[in-house]
């Protein structure tokens, strides 16, 4: 009955067609797929690269190759979504030709380079009638989904601290342009995970009020390396990590409470050294701790196509926007507090 359930939703959702700009890693290998499992034909592609273009050809052969932002605008009869996913430094002018173009848009995270940028595509988008969102699929992690239902049963009694770590052992880095771009550009850990990091730790707890920051740039033109303590406004505090040159990453996740403990290990089939709570049943996420206690902690539904499930439903009207993208704005806000923090040494206000 699921799969059939499935099949139908594939079958609804169809009439929503799709404009990908871009086919680097983020186009071809999140994107693209994703769309796909959700049922959404892309229609359109926009790449310049001769071997994108040639990836793009084999891979969508229902989709029209064009080389730029404007050829693909100018098939805008044959799109209802466009899918930004371009390098961060491109997204506050290709954002606003796609909403004054009349299109719904989906940006990859993050919105801009600063919350300044991501404030001015918000505030065009509400002025061009509201066809902006922001991908952030890391809220549909069936760890992320997870740990949000053990927090509404007040399965971990009063929580107190959150950790989180992207954490990976990648000394030499890959030769991509979010490694060789600056900060001003968009490149670096900060802007790249400590999006998905920083919008979990609001998500689950609420605004920030302060923020401290470790940053650095080891191996890599912007950070690599880049440690946030946030202190919400509830006080609850989130110790969030990236880093690309950790040789024993650490856990994934530490949620403390005056009840428990939520503990995963694994993420990604990503090396751990905490093999003691490693969690092979896919039927379960992480473990609830207590003293010497453990309990596996079954998984909740959540699949990163469901943003796209959702965003064909935002796009037909039926309902909101996946994501807000004044979440994204708020996100951009404590990474820039972060980087005054990690400039001047102070803890900082996030607003």
């Amino acid at each position: 009955m699921a799969e059939q359930a499935r099949a139908l939703e594939r079958a609804v959702v169809n009439d929503v067609r799709v404009g990908l700009v871009g086919y680097g890693f983020a186009g071809r290998r999140i994107h693209a797929p994703l769309l796909g499992e959700a049922g959404l034909p892309v229609t359109v592609v926009a790449t310049s690269d001769p071997g994108r273009r040639a990836a793009a050809a084999g891979e969508l052969p229902d989709a029209e190759l064009v080389a730029d932002l404007a050829g693909l605008l100018a098939r805008r009869d044959r799109i209802d979504l466009v899918v930004l996913a371009s390098p961060t430094g491109a997204h506050h002018d290709q954002a606003l030709a796609c909403l004054d173009g009349g299109l719904h848009v989906v940006v990859d995270k993050p919105l801009g380079v600063d919350a300044a940028e991501a404030a001015d595509i918000v505030a065009h988008a509400r002025r061009t009638g509201g066809r902006l969102t922001v991908f952030q699929n890391r809220r549909w992690d069936a760890e992320q989904v997870t740990l949000a239902s053990l927090l509404a049963a007040g399965t971990l009694g009063e929580v107190f601290r959150f950790e989180r770590r992207w954490e990976r052992w990648r000394p030499t880095p890959k030769d991509r342009w979010r490694e060789n771009a600056s900060a001003a550009q968009g490149g670096g850990l900060l802007l790249d995970l400590h999006s998905h990091l920083v919008d979990s730790a609001i998500q689950l707890f609420g605004p920030v009020a302060r923020v401290y920051a470790e940053l650095a740039a080891r191996t890599t033109a912007s950070e690599d390396d880049a440690f946030l303590a946030l202190t919400h406004a509830n006080g609850v505090r989130s110790h969030l990590g990236a880093l690309s040159v950790a040789a024993a990453p650490g856990p994934r996740t530490r949620v403390l409470g005056s009840g428990g403990a939520y503990v995963v290990t694994t993420f990604e089939a990503e090396a751990t050294a905490f093999t003691c709570f490693a969690d092979t049943d896919p039927g379960h996420t992480g473990w609830l701790v207590v003293g010497d206690e453990r309990t596996p902690v079954p998984r909740a539904a959540g699949a990163h196509a469901d943003f796209y499930r959702a965003a064909a439903r935002w796009v037909r009207g039926e309902t909101a926007a996946p994501v807000d993208p004044q979440d994204a704005v708020a996100v951009l806000r404590v990474l820039d507090a972060a980087r005054v923090s990690a400039r001047d040494g102070p803890v900082v206000p996030a607003d």
